[in-house]
């Protein structure tokens, strides 16, 4: 074990999979000679030679299309797009092509490759750099939603996507690249898809998120707690397969339920969370289920990204609001 931070443990899992299997791929811009623009690549490139970390034009559509046309070759791809709202640039070739290649071809051609990149706000970046897009991918069926919020998860996470057989969406906390930091094993371990992680046990409200929202609960809980509420706080890890009777269970054992995340409300993956539990844990619910998102416009500039982005104030706020009788 080691303690590292979330991009020391995302490279790490990269190299290890580069050295386990010869057929896993590296790509993006700038990941091979300046080792990523976060550095998640560093050092790779000089391992593992030119071949295999790939700089590639500045071009997302580009960098998709290719490293799709590489995995139906039996290469094994990792692909970077530098932030995730430029995956709207390859748009076209994530959803139309990769994720229905299983499909369109009866499964004579799965795509085995992984889409990382990072999202999420409170880091001062420039527009298009912070948008939480989960929700847009999580309709085009056929990919699976990768949302880690710990080192350990992060590395384990990544290498269950690598190897799986299908296409994977892995968006990677920004703001808890450097500031997340946790116990790693430095050998080869996996993290299950569609298994939720139980972050806080608590008996009087579930609170339901994932990824960089994760501590934003965390901080929440512990100041609910110096009031003497106690709030379970639930980790889905991956929206896509979604660990549905884990949610279930967890928010019937308190019977109240608030979903947060960094995303706009309207049509955002806590809408499918309030309608599965909705119609799998009515009977169990003490309140309506509430979600705390981020507002329905677009992502502000970097002065008041903090008044969209939901804090642990609002939070408080909502659980106390369901345990009003």
């Amino acid at each position: 074990m080691a303690e590292l931070t979330m991009i020391e443990a995302i490279r790490d899992a990269l190299a290890l999979e580069l050295a386990r299997d010869e057929r896993v791929l590296v790509m993006g811009e700038d990941v091979g000679h300046l080792g990523g623009v976060f550095r998640a690549t560093d050092g790779l490139r000089q391992r593992f030679s030119a071949r295999r970390v790939i700089d590639t034009p500045l071009a997302e559509s580009v960098i998709v299309g290719s490293a799709y046309g590489l995995a139906l070759t039996g290469f094994v791809p990792v692909v970077e797009i530098q932030f995730a709202g430029f995956t709207q640039n390859a748009f076209h070739q994530i959803c139309q092509q990769v994720a229905r290649s299983r499909f369109r071809t009866r499964g004579a051609h799965p795509v085995q490759m992984t889409i990382r990149t990072p999202f999420g706000g409170n880091v001062r970046t420039p527009e298009f750099h912070s948008d939480s897009m989960e929700a847009v991918f999580a309709q085009s069926t056929g990919l699976k939603i990768v949302m880690p919020s710990t080192a350990y998860d992060a590395k384990g996470l990544l290498l269950e996507a690598i190897r799986d057989p299908d296409p994977v969406m892995f968006f990677e906390p920004l703001r808890g690249y450097r500031s997340t930091r946790d116990e790693v094993p430095l050998g080869d371990y996996t993290v299950p898809f569609g298994q939720l992680r139980v972050v806080r046990e608590g008996t009087d409200v579930t609170l339901v998120t994932w990824s960089a929202s994760v501590p934003v609960a965390a901080a929440a809980a512990a100041q609910l707690a110096d009031e003497g509420i106690s709030v379970q706080v639930v980790d889905l890890r991956t929206l896509v397969p979604l660990d549905e009777a884990g949610l279930v269970a967890a928010v019937e054992r308190t019977g109240r339920c608030v979903v947060l995340h960094e995303g706009p409300a309207a049509a955002g993956f806590g809408a499918e969370v309030i309608a599965l539990l909705q119609g799998q844990a009515f009977y169990s619910l003490e309140a309506p289920l509430l979600r705390v998102t981020a507002p329905d416009v677009p992502y502000p500039m970097p002065g008041v990204e903090h008044h969209y982005i939901p804090d642990a104030d609002k939070v408080v706020r909502a659980v106390r609001s369901v345990l009003v009788d």
